[in-house]
């Protein structure tokens, strides 16, 4: 087992060194103030991904990775050393500070989480690369002392960009790989897509415009992102800034776009500046969107759900026999409800406590949903009665469902010892109202408890 987790391990260090080279020797292709040096540099994204999603001990992937792009481009064996050995730095550091102070690989989940990241990945970690990876070249004769500043900036705007692109790409992916998009969301998403490109190309490449032109229109991005944002979430919102940015790069060293200006390295860097603000700008938005999502259902949970036993409460239980008497109406499959009484409950708190109290109506729960099916419905009636909404179901099949929740409380083996009484109705042969089944129901139930005491009674005084 040891012999086949070394070769994983050494198979994921080889595949992240090729990924990492790869994207090295794409980002270089845009290096126009130095060989070594580009304001577009998607490795530093996939290094801190790599990091945050497998752990720390990928680290050898991006040094090696880091080490081969810098030795087959300029500079020297000591050079490429120092180089890598920022870029693997970087990516350590910035990992470990988003992982003990941003959520981690949840860092895109809140809002505060996610410009924390842009700040302690995007903006700190990112000097160390650009530090270490400057200053090598200056020392070994590869570049002037004189353009360190340009150099360094181009350097460290370009990891910037990365990490705040590019990882959360690849973070948000590697948590939700699947799509569960219904048919509506699909067609959404492609619309969204349509738009996205149409915009990126009216900005960025004069796309409908009278000719090619570099008009002033980044801000048509904004409204598209924000629909990202809105409608998808945080991984479609990252999707959406990686692909824009892509058109962006394009049209811009194409010489089109709002932000071309004398030299392509100057162009790219303002470019890279509002890309990178966009990205952030569009996370957090995300985040702040799915957060009201989550708000919005825990509200909507809690207003429809018992807090103790997690069951229905009653105003669900009320809209779903409504449901059900509807359905009813259009099919005519009749239904059955069951009305539960936990006996005893009083006694029970009374000698152990309301704890003891609270558990027992959690144990019924747990053995009402035991035997529900996935169509039907348990709640909490109130107090310690309880309800089971039993959809196309006959009157022989709500008796069985009775018996064996009976039977289940009372060989759940907890102590104390626990009983049912279960009352029982049927739509539409008693009744076809909430209100009517309800009482049919509880009739039922406590006709079943005069009869137990009547056993019970006549047990005692033989």
């Amino acid at each position: 087992m040891n012999s086949i987790s070394r070769k994983n391990n050494l198979a994921a260090i080889g595949i992240l060194a090729a990924v990492y080279f790869v994207a090295g020797k794409l980002g270089l292709t845009m290096a126009f103030v130095h060989p070594s040096a580009t304001a577009v540099w998607p490795p530093a994204g996939i290094a801190l991904a790599a990091l945050l999603i497998v752990g720390y001990e990928a680290w050898p992937g991006i040094l090696l990775g880091a080490f081969l792009v810098n030795l087959t481009t300029a500079g020297s064996v000591a050079t490429s050393i120092g180089i890598a050995t920022g870029n693997t730095l970087e990516a350590l550091i910035g990992a470990y500070l988003v992982t003990k102070l941003a959520g981690g690989r949840n860092a895109f989940d809140h809002e505060q989480d996610t410009l924390k990241f842009a700040i302690l990945a995007g903006m700190l970690s990112t000097t160390v690369a650009a530090t270490f990876g400057v200053t090598s070249l200056c020392l070994g004769g590869f570049a002037k002392w004189t353009s360190y500043e340009t150099v360094w900036s181009t350097w460290w705007l370009g990891d910037a960009a990365g990490d705040v692109l590019v990882a959360p790409l690849l973070v948000l992916w590697s948590a939700a790989p699947r799509l569960r998009w219904n048919r509506s969301q699909f067609l959404e998403a492609l619309a969204l897509l349509a738009c996205l490109v149409v915009v990126g190309r009216i900005v960025f490449a004069g796309f409908l415009l009278p000719e090619p032109s570099n008009y002033p229109l980044e801000y048509l991005c904004v409204p598209v992102l924000i629909w990202a944002s809105y409608r998808f979430g945080q991984r479609e919102a990252a999707t959406a800034t990686v692909v824009l940015s892509a058109m962006a790069i394009w049209g811009t060293l194409h010489g089109l776009g709002p932000f071309v200006r004398k030299t392509e390295n100057e162009s790219l860097l303002l470019l890279q500046a509002f890309m990178a603000v966009m990205a952030v700008m569009t996370l957090s938005l995300a985040a702040v969107f799915a957060e009201r999502q989550r708000a919005v259902e825990q509200a909507r949970n809690l207003s429809v759900s018992d807090p103790l036993t997690g069951l229905a409460n009653y105003r669900k239980l009320v809209d779903e026999l409504d449901v059900e008497i509807k359905r009813y109406a259009r099919t005519g499959r009749s239904f059955v409800i069951l009305l539960l009484d936990l006996d005893g409950l009083k006694t029970i708190n009374d000698t152990q406590g309301h704890l003891s109290g609270n558990r027992a109506l959690c144990r019924l729960a747990r053995v009402l949903r035991i035997h529900c099916r996935g169509i039907d419905t348990a709640a909490r009636h109130g107090g310690d009665e309880f309800a089971l909404i039993l959809p196309e179901a006959e009157r022989d099949a709500g008796l069985q469902v009775a018996q064996r929740i009976s039977d289940g409380l009372v060989n759940d083996g907890e102590h104390p010892r626990l009983s049912v009484s279960i009352g029982i109705a049927i739509c539409p042969e008693d009744g076809d109202s909430v209100e009517t089944l309800l009482a049919a129901a509880d009739r039922d139930l406590y006709e079943m408890k005069r009869r137990s005491h009547s056993k019970a009674a006549s047990t005692s005084e033989s």
